[in-house]
C-alpha cells in the first residue's frame, strides 16, 4: 500500500511519529509524509520515507501533487481542522487517533484524572493496527548525516568525551528550566556542560555559561538542529524540559533527566527509550501542586506568578539521576 502520514508540527511531535513510519516501511508499505517546510529538517534524512512533501503557509500548495499519488490511506497523526479539510479534498480513506482533548481539559481545568496510562506512540500505532502492524519496541528514530557529525571538528569536545547537555529553551516559558535551577545543578555535577537551544535562548545561556566558567560550552543559536542532535547523540546525560530535544535524546537512547513544569508526563508525551535500554529516564516533578497542570501546552508566564512547579524542584534527586 501507499500511505500518506500527516503531522505538521512541532519537532518533538514529529519525532514521536517515527515508530509509525518505521513500522509501515518495514512491513513493505510505501510511506509518504506531509509536514510544514520549517520542520523538513526533522524528516529529510529518514530512509523509511519514500517521498516528503512540505508546505509553507497553506496545504493547498501541494494539493495537486497529493492527488496525483493515489494513496490507499491517509494516516492523520495531527487531527486538526487543517487535516480534516485536506482529507475532505482528497476523498481518501483515513485513519486517525484519539487526542484525548476532553480528558486533558478535565485534568487541566477540573483536576479530574481520567487520562488512560497510554503513551502517544501507542495511540499513533493504533492508527495502523488495521494492517496488523504492532509497535516493535525499538523506540524513536532520528537520522543525521556525516556532515552533521562534523560539528565536532569545530568544538573543544569530541564524541569520546564525557559531557552533559543542558537543553536551555522551550516553546513556552512555563515549560523551561529556570536559569537558577540550571546553575544549581551545574555546580553539583562534574564534567563539561554543553548548552543547546535556539537564538531566543542566547542571553539566558550566556548568563549560565558566565557563571559556570570554563567547563561550559554555549552553542545556543550557533548550530543547526541536526548538529544539536549530533551533540545529544554522543552525550552522557541530557537535562531537558518537555521539549523536542527530549524526544531526540530518546531516539539516541540517552540518559535523560526531564524536568516538568506546567505540563505532566501523564499527558502521554514523556521520553520513550527502546525496550531493554540500559539508560534511564528520570522525570522530575513537583507533586501535590493544586494548580498543576495549568495547561496542556504552556504559557509565557506562570498564571499564579509563583512558578512553584519549577522553582520547588528536588535538587538533590535531580543531581542523583546523572550518571
Amino acid at each position: 500500500m501507499k500511505l500518506l502520514i500527516l503531522r505538521f508540527s512541532s519537532i518533538g511531535d514529529i519525532v514521536l511519529t517515527s515508530p509509525v513510519i518505521r513500522a509501515l516501511a518495514n512491513a513493505g508499505h510505501e510511506v509518504h509524509y506531509l509536514t510544514k517546510a520549517k520542520f523538513k529538517v526533522v524528516l529529510e534524512n529518514n530512509p523509511h520515507i519514500s517521498k516528503l512533501f512540505t508546505f509553507d503557509k497553506e496545504i493547498t500548495e501541494v494539493d495537486s501533487q497529493l492527488k496525483d499519488e493515489n494513496y490507499d490511506y491517509i494516516i492523520d497523526l495531527h487531527s486538526n481542522i487543517r487535516t480534516k479539510r485536506l482529507n475532505a479534498r482528497l476523498h481518501l480513506p483515513i485513519k486517525t487517533f484519539n487526542k484525548l482533548n476532553y480528558e486533558k481539559w478535565l485534568r487541566v481545568n477540573l483536576k479530574l484524572d481520567i487520562l488512560p496510562p497510554v503513551h502517544i506512540v501507542e495511540r499513533y500505532m493504533n492508527t495502523i493496527s488495521f494492517l496488523n502492524i504492532k509497535y516493535d519496541g525499538l523506540g524513536l528514530d532520528y537520522f543525521i548525516t556525516e556532515s552533521d557529525e562534523a560539528v565536532f571538528e569545530e568544538l573543544s569536545i569530541s564524541k569520546a568525551d564525557t559531557y552533559t547537555v543542558f537543553s536551555v529553551g522551550g516553546a513556552h516559558e512555563t515549560k523551561q528550566i529556570p536559569k537558577e535551577l540550571m546553575l544549581d545543578i551545574a555546580k553539583r555535577i562534574s564534567g563539561k556542560i554543553v548548552l543547546l537551544g535556539g537564538p531566543d535562548d542566547v542571553q539566558k545561556a550566556s548568563e549560565i555559561c558566565s557563571e559556570i566558567g570554563e567547563n561550559c560550552i554555549n552553542l545556543c543559536g550557533e548550530i543547526s538542529l541536526n548538529q544539536s542532535a549530533t551533540i545529544v547523540k554522543y552525550s552522557s546525560n541530557i537535562l531537558t524540559a518537555d521539549t523536542g530535544l527530549m524526544h531526540i535524546a530518546s531516539a539516541f537512547d540517552r540518559n535523560i533527566i526531564a524536568v516538568w513544569g506546567n505540563t505532566i508526563p501523564e499527558f502521554g508525551m514523556y521520553a520513550l527509550l527502546p525496550d531493554g535500554s540500559k539508560n534511564k529516564v528520570y522525570n522530575a516533578e513537583v507533586k501535590g501542586l493544586k494548580c498543576r497542570p495549568c495547561s496542556k501546552i504552556g504559557y509565557k508566564k506562570c498564571p499564579k506568578k509563583h512558578f512553584k512547579c519549577m522553582l520547588n524542584q528536588d535538587l538533590q534527586a535531580i543531581v542523583e539521576a546523572f550518571v
